[in-house]
């Protein structure tokens, strides 16, 4: 089965402007996510519609291809881009890796590869957590599974609901919670297929856009890192990253 990346990266961030093409150390965020996500996959390609980080991919030698702006998500992003790229390659899975992680870890990616050993429409990956703080945050998604390892469903609230028990209870007396990290892998046909998908209730309720593939019979395969990702959201996030670097 033949894998490849793309990074959806976008210049305009209501939190961070330019955020992709932020200096860590010598080197543009969006250049560390190519080279590490490049120990893991034969290809990666960055997907944006903006000249400046099209231009910084191409200087350091990294393949890229221009999107239209109006998309709404990574993911559709990475469809149009993936467009594109069948043209001259071809491929049976797509990574989507998120363009703000620079410090993501290429065994998180062979671990998406590895669910695709079943048949799999998409995966993802999750991870046990261990905090009442993470378990409570609403912008930290959970996801219940099954006793296979298929997501059951999202939500920024704690799931599953631990009745009787006060909340510093539940970690120590339910096993297991699970947080989502966000980095998905498609089939090359399904992930052109969700994009035509309407938003339903749940997605708009949560704000989840992955609760829209599950409302239409979607598969979702997780995987269990140990590893915490760092997102850089914002200047403070890159502040902070810097001094764990």
């Amino acid at each position: 089965m033949n894998f490849i990346g793309i990074i959806p990266a976008r210049y305009q961030s209501t939190r961070f402007p330019g955020k992709p093409l932020a200096i860590i150390k010598d080197k543009p965020m969006i250049q560390w996510v190519y080279e590490n996500a490049s120990k893991a996959l034969p290809y990666v390609c960055v997907a944006t519609d903006d000249d400046r980080i099209y231009t910084t991919v191409k200087a350091f030698g990294g393949e890229v291809v221009k999107t239209l702006p109006s998309h709404q998500s990574g993911t559709d992003r990475c469809a149009e881009a993936a467009l594109k790229i069948a043209q001259s390659r071809t491929f049976d899975v797509v990574i989507n890796i998120q363009g703000d992680e620079p410090f993501i870890n290429p065994e998180q990616i062979n671990l998406l590869k590895s669910c695709f050993k079943e048949e799999v429409d998409i995966a993802t990956l999750v991870k046990k957590i261990d905090t009442e703080e993470e378990l409570f945050n609403p912008n930290r998604p959970k996801v219940v599974l099954n006793n296979k390892h298929f997501a059951l469903y999202f939500s920024r609230s704690p799931i599953p609901y631990v009745r009787g028990e006060k909340n510093k209870n539940w970690i120590k007396n339910h096993c297991c919670f699970w947080s989502h990290i966000g980095m998905y892998a498609f089939k090359t046909d399904v992930l052109q297929e969700i994009t035509k998908l309407a938003q339903g209730k749940l997605e708009l309720a949560e704000s989840l856009e992955q609760l829209r593939w599950l409302e239409n019979g979607y598969k979702i395969k997780t995987a269990e890192t140990t590893y915490q990702t760092i997102g850089i959201d914002t200047p403070e996030d890159l502040d902070q990253a810097l001094q764990l670097f």
